[in-house]
C-alpha cells in the first residue's frame, strides 16, 4: 500500500485581502493542509521551480498550485506555462483564481495545462467544490517515486 503524501498548496496572490479570502475559504472547506503564499510570480517560480530552474526538486511532492493571472512582475499564464513545461511540475494541479472572465484567455489557460479556472470574487460553493476535487485527485494519484516517470 502506498503511502499518502500531505499535499502542499502553493497560492501566488499578489492582492492580500484576496489571499485571506482564498485562505479562509480553504479552511471553511475543510482543508487544512499547509499554505504556501506568494505575492510575486518570481518569488513562486523561485521556490517551485528551483535553483536548477527544473522544479525535478519537487519531483514526487504532492502540490496544488493557486495562480492568480495578474501579478505585478509577471503573467500568470507565463508562470503556468512554465510550471507545466517543468519535468519536476508538470503534474502538479492548477487552479487559476483571477479577474479575467475573457473566453479566448480561459481557454488559452485550459490548453496550457490548468485544471480549474475561477474567476474572482470567489464563489465560495464552486471554490469548496473544486479544492474537495483535486483533494480526491490526490487519494486516487499515484505519485511516481523520485526518478520514475
Amino acid at each position: 500500500m502506498s503511502e499518502q503524501l500531505p499535499v502542499t498548496i502553493v497560492m501566488v496572490e499578489d492582492d492580500e485581502g484576496h489571499a485571506r479570502l482564498i485562505e479562509k475559504n480553504i479552511r471553511r472547506a475543510g482543508v487544512n493542509n499547509e499554505l504556501k503564499p506568494f505575492a510575486t510570480g518570481s518569488a513562486a517560480l523561485d521556490f517551485l521551480l528551483g535553483s536548477d530552474g527544473s522544479g525535478n526538486q519537487h519531483k514526487g511532492d504532492a502540490l496544488l498550485i493557486l495562480l492568480d493571472l495578474n501579478l505585478p512582475d509577471m503573467s500568470g499564464v507565463d508562470i503556468l506555462q512554465r510550471i507545466k513545461q517543468s519535468p519536476g511540475l508538470h503534474m502538479a494541479p492548477v487552479v487559476v483564481l483571477t479577474t479575467t472572465d475573457d473566453r479566448r484567455e480561459i481557454q488559452r489557460c485550459y490548453d496550457l495545462g490548468c485544471n480549474v479556472y475561477i474567476t474572482k470574487p470567489v464563489d465560495y460553493e464552486h471554490f469548496a467544490q473544486a479544492i474537495r476535487q483535486l483533494g480526491l485527485f490526490f487519494t486516487v494519484m499515484q505519485v511516481p517515486e523520485n526518478g520514475r516517470h
